[in-house]
């Protein structure tokens, strides 16, 4: 693994180990060979040697050649959480945890001969039970030629390791969402055309139609393939947000009812709503769904019965905890937690449950999507999610979002649908999807509009500087080879400063979004559509005076 931004913490403690070994032989020397013993000097370099021992911020140990214990410093004894007298009547094997018990006899067998070149890691259990991990350099005391004792230097990287497996988790989380995002932009193309040509096929057939019922079947799979999709867009955060700010005292409230139909009467729901909560800046929406999502986890994990428990707060993230969560900038926030008294997780499953398709129920129990929406959404609504979690003692999982002091914004009652008037206009259509294509053309020339249809990015631009006729509306993919939808619009604006933009993708793309949230004025539709989404659309941003 590469250690990235925190390389400067693996400085190896053999090289403290060299110098402390230096030390000894020159104190041997400077005690001379006289038999009546060490002179002043030598006693006061005895006293320095002492003293750099027992104020060395790590672990200096000795014990003899089957383990036990024969010295240990202060540091040793206050991360172990052993003193000195409780050291001396254990072995190393008493301390170490089980999983490295194999490798330390090893090392005694060996004398440990091969570990006095290079360090070595090992996991021990301290006095009150906390895993600690140590960068350990031993080497063998000689006497007369012979093996005698280990002395060794132990430092303890418990910290670095947590911060190294979460810079590795991130990595890995956001590997994963790249491959993801593609993946939901391909199908959100393919799904286009099911969903669209199943729907324009269902128009024509007739209520008694034999294979009326074999294409509702396609089409509602398509529907739940959608749904997949933008699962995968959620945890990628390549979906289109909706926010405002909001009160998540509110929202809870609101689906509080929905909560305790969907968990079930044996499961015991607690609302703990922090009082004055601040205010956030989140999809509505978005925000529900997490709430769901997590409830339906917990419900699952207690499928005996429990206790759920669901509370906000304003918290500060302050700058230690910031040092100990990578990615985490202090400051203040609004938390969302959720803990319920399920099974728990073991570390293995922890390290995997935000990841697409990872899921530990029994097969046709769950798609493994439900905790890594969450995650995308979180993330992409600039917050972060952190889980806490043993096996047998529940989960808690924590939602920061950052605290908002811009007043709540109501949203306006959506208005009730009218009939669409036929189109007249003149529709440039820009999509390097060929399947999709023909469908829009399809869609938009029944519904009255004339397109010109364009292959590719330069095709367009040809037949905007050609076309003799005004072009009423510009309708392009975002995410294209060559040029984007972008930067086709802003050089089709030069040619007809009157022609309004339409975008249309399965995939968010920085060109027209900064962080999933929509560039003021810009009108964009999402892939997979239906044909009437796609009328309707059309229509509106053609009467949209404001673009």
């Amino acid at each position: 693994m590469k250690f990235g931004m925190f390389g400067f913490l693996r400085k190896p403690v053999h090289r403290l180990s060299v110098r402390v070994e230096k030390l000894a032989v020159w104190l041997r020397r400077a005690g001379g060979t006289d038999a009546d013993g060490p002179g002043d000097e030598a006693a006061a370099a005895f006293h320095a040697y002492q003293e750099l021992v027992e104020n060395a911020h790590d672990v200096i140990y000795t014990h003899d050649l089957e383990g036990h214990f024969t010295s240990l410093n202060r540091a040793g004894e206050q991360i172990t959480g052993y003193t000195r007298a409780e050291a001396a009547q254990m072995s190393v094997l008493q301390i170490v945890s089980p999983a490295y018990q194999d490798q330390i006899r090893g090392m005694i067998a060996r004398q440990f001969a091969d570990e006095a070149k290079t360090p070595c890691s090992l996991e021990i259990l301290a006095k009150d039970g906390r895993k600690v991990m140590l960068e350990v350099s031993p080497r063998l005391v000689l006497k007369d030629g012979q093996a005698v004792g280990v002395q060794g230097i132990a430092r303890d990287v418990t910290q670095r390791r947590h911060l190294e497996e979460q810079l590795a988790h991130a990595q890995r989380m956001e590997a994963i969402g790249h491959l993801a995002g593609g993946v939901a932009h391909d199908f959100n193309n393919l799904l286009t055309v099911v969903t669209g040509y199943s729907e324009l096929v269902l128009r024509r057939l007739s209520a008694e139609s034999p294979v009326r019922q074999e294409i509702e079947q396609i089409k509602k799979a398509g529907e739940r393939a959608t749904t997949l999709t933008r699962q995968l867009l959620a945890f990628s955060r390549k979906q289109m947000l909706q926010p405002r700010v909001l009160d998540l005292n509110a929202v809870l409230s609101d689906v509080e009812h929905l909560l305790r139909r969907l968990i079930g009467e044996n499961i015991q729901l607690t609302m703990v709503l922090g009082p004055d909560l601040k205010r956030v800046k989140a999809d509505p929406g978005q925000m529900e769904q997490i709430i769901m999502n997590l409830a339906v986890n917990a419900r699952d994990a207690m499928p005996q019965g429990g206790m759920l428990t669901v509370g906000t707060a304003n918290v500060v993230l302050d700058d230690d905890y910031a040092n100990q969560h990578v990615d985490v900038k202090p400051g203040q926030y609004v938390m969302l937690a959720v803990s319920d008294t399920g099974i728990g997780m073991d570390d293995h499953t922890r390290s995997h449950i935000f990841e697409p398709f990872f899921t530990t129920k029994v097969k046709g129990k769950g798609t493994g999507m439900g905790l890594s929406t969450v995650y995308g959404i979180v993330k992409q609504s600039g917050g972060y999610v952190w889980v806490y979690s043993e096996p047998n003692q529940g989960s808690t999982f924590k939602i920061y979002l950052p605290r908002i002091d811009d007043p709540i914004e109501t949203q306006d009652a959506a208005n009730l649908a009218e009939e669409l008037s036929a189109g007249v206009e003149t529709v440039l259509l820009v999509e390097d999807e060929e399947a999709v294509r023909s469908l829009v053309c399809k869609v938009l020339r029944a519904s009255g509009y004339t397109v010109l249809e364009s292959l590719n990015p330069a095709d367009a631009l040809r037949i905007a500087r050609e076309h003799p006729d005004p072009i009423h509306l510009l309708l392009t993919d975002v995410v294209m080879p060559q040029m984007s939808g972008r930067e086709v619009a802003n050089q089709v604006i030069v040619l007809r400063p009157s022609t309004k933009v339409l975008f249309i993708s399965g995939y968010t793309d920085d060109a027209i979004v900064h962080h999933g949230v929509l560039d003021p004025k810009t009108a964009f539709l999402h892939k997979p559509f239906s044909p009437d989404a796609l009328a309707r659309k059309v229509r509106e941003v053609l009467d949209n005076s404001s673009q």
